[in-house]
């Protein structure tokens, strides 16, 4: 299930809604959102319930154990997250790397018939924090196994983020307050998430997969440079709707997410764009990774290593494909060359400008690695774009198909609300009361959309 189908719109989310206000003891609503969490995971992959339940058991087991065990604490941390990253390398990664072993040695080993189970990485991800920050210290271990089952399992955040710590809501979940400011300021969050998915993201994409469908064919600079234009648009669009859906759920039932995107074009480095881009991720690393490597506290070179370990796990936690490594390779490349350009503290429009203009250009022919699913379309797509200017009619036939009046308003839409300019409407007087009746309305006009069929998945439920 998915939060921008009909199902999730006019059935499960006002049905556990209604449920949650009706029900006033704090167990029970938790009981209730447990239900409806493992229903709505049920939904999409009936078979994996088990699997993301045994998962929240086992680092249950391994939290209590961690804050039970003085003496070996460490060596149940260690089993606990091998024993996690064992089971996101089996379901993930099995294919992947036993293809990849047939095609580097010429053997025919079997590959594992296995299939990629819905939001692994994420609740992964989710479960490893836990454990790791009761080791540390940084949070109390629960020891009721039905409050940690329902921060792993939780619906608005369980398929494709943001990636919560249990830190972060760990007092909510044994006592919350709901209230009407809270269930209108989460409907308003999630009518922008939709809007940003249904009118702009679905939109785009049609651009997309119809740019990328034609590699191959002799696409030409136009086409090449829309599509690429349209999938940096579509993917920003597609997942932050998503987060900001998920921000917006929680608040409905009174949990309070962190923000997971902030602007990230409006950036002037790759350093930039990652405290902007896709937070949760980028914090997680940070937190459980870069920094018990020695962070920025072993001096420059080391820096640059860590930084670049951090990336190549970053990419490859994307999914089970050499684009993606590269991609993460890719950026981490960025970062360490960025690391060995002098600072200057001297600002100029002209700097800005150009510095914007860089990071654009980077992030842009990133996304087309990221987007293309071999090397070798990435390979056709980078020589579309830079080398093949004589068009044909061909390509002025998809040019122009695809440059309808609707899909022009969404790329223009796109460019303006990738700027910080919602935040600014919604701070000016007379749009602060229209702000909630033009939420309402968005999710209509959505709904209907959705229902005459213009509807795709959400990027990030690949990973």
């Amino acid at each position: 299930m998915v939060f921008s189908s009909l199902t999730f719109l006019c059935i499960f989310l006002p049905l556990v809604l209604i449920l949650d206000r009706i029900v006033r003891n704090i167990h029970v609503k938790n009981a209730l959102l447990l239900i409806a969490s493992l229903l709505f995971y049920a939904y999409g992959e009936p078979v994996y319930v088990s699997l993301m339940a045994a998962s929240a058991l086992l680092n249950y087991v391994s939290a209590l154990l961690i804050a039970g065990n003085k003496r070996f604490r460490k060596l149940f941390l260690v089993i606990g997250v091998i024993v996690n990253l064992g089971a996101l390398v089996f379901f993930k990664y099995s294919v992947f790397l036993v293809t990849s072993f047939n095609s580097a040695t010429g053997l025919n080993v079997s590959v594992p018939d296995v299939t990629l189970p819905l939001g692994i990485s994420f609740f992964t991800f989710q479960a490893m924090s836990y454990v790791i920050d009761v080791y540390r210290g940084e949070c109390e271990v629960q020891k009721n196994f039905g409050r940690l089952l329902l921060y792993i399992s939780f619906f608005p955040q369980l398929i494709a983020g943001p990636i919560v710590k249990y830190r972060d809501i760990a007092a909510e979940i044994s006592s919350r307050e709901v209230n009407s400011a809270n269930t209108a300021d989460g409907i308003r969050r999630f009518a922008m998430g939709l809007s940003k998915k249904v009118f702009i993201a679905n939109n785009v994409a049609v651009i997309t997969d119809s740019v990328y469908s034609a590699l191959g064919t002799g696409l030409d600079a136009k086409c090449a440079w829309l599509g690429a234009v349209s999938y940096m648009l579509q993917i920003f669009f597609d997942f932050s709707g998503y987060s900001d859906m998920a921000i917006g759920l929680g608040l409905m039932f009174g949990f309070h997410f962190k923000e997971n995107f902030d602007h990230p074009y409006i950036a002037g480095s790759i350093k930039e764009f990652w405290r902007r881009w896709h937070i949760s991720l980028s914090s997680w690393f940070k937190d459980y990774l870069y920094i018990p490597l020695g962070g920025n506290r072993k001096g420059k070179v080391r820096t640059v290593i860590n930084k670049f370990i951090v990336f190549a796990c970053t990419g490859i936690w994307h999914g089970a494909n050499w684009t993606f490594l590269l991609w993460g390779l890719y950026h981490g490349t960025f970062l360490m060359a960025e690391e060995f350009i002098p600072k200057s503290s001297k600002k100029s429009s002209l700097r800005t400008f150009l510095s914007h203009i860089y990071l654009i250009l980077v992030v842009l022919i990133g996304f087309v690695l990221f987007r293309c699913d071999s090397l070798t379309d990435f390979g056709l797509m980078m020589k579309s774009m830079f080398t093949s200017f004589n068009g044909t009619i061909a390509n002025d036939m998809l040019f122009a198909s695809l440059l309808n009046p609707l899909n022009i308003t969404a790329l223009i839409a796109g460019v303006v609300f990738s700027m910080p300019v919602s935040g600014k409407l919604t701070r000016l007087k007379f749009m602060k009361g229209l702000s909630y009746p033009a939420a309402l309305a968005a999710v209509v006009i959505a709904i209907l959309c959705l229902s005459s069929g213009s509807y795709n998945p959400f990027i990030y439920f690949r990973f």
